[in-house]
């Protein structure tokens, strides 16, 4: 179950931070009509559930739970997918390494 949450944060990540690409991110996100964001805000809930049935960080998946609730709001949305991004991705760098580590 580990690998999984492992897999959504890295997916979680990658998303966030494709959003937070000024032009690319909010014509997503438009032409979509904020779907995205809805999508966003349950993979979060999701990671977040199973993480904290592994005992694992959630932080990254938290804040990217509010920022799908404020990225509606144009600039603050991008910087907050582009922190969001960056959080998550490095929860889950580290929990890879602890991975490797306890193998070893």
């Amino acid at each position: 179950m580990k690998n999984a949450v492992r897999i959504l944060k890295w997916v979680s990540g990658s998303l966030e931070a494709i959003l937070g690409i000024p032009v690319i991110g909010g014509s997503i996100v438009l032409s979509l009509a904020w779907t995205p964001l809805m999508f966003m805000l349950i993979l979060h809930i999701v990671t977040v559930v199973l993480a904290k049935k592994e005992n694992l960080k959630t932080a990254g998946n938290i804040l990217g739970i509010i920022t799908s609730c404020l990225a509606w709001i144009p600039f603050a949305g991008m910087i907050l997918h582009i922190l969001s991004a960056i959080f998550i991705m490095v929860e889950a760098a580290n929990q890879e390494k602890e991975t490797k580590k306890s193998i070893v």
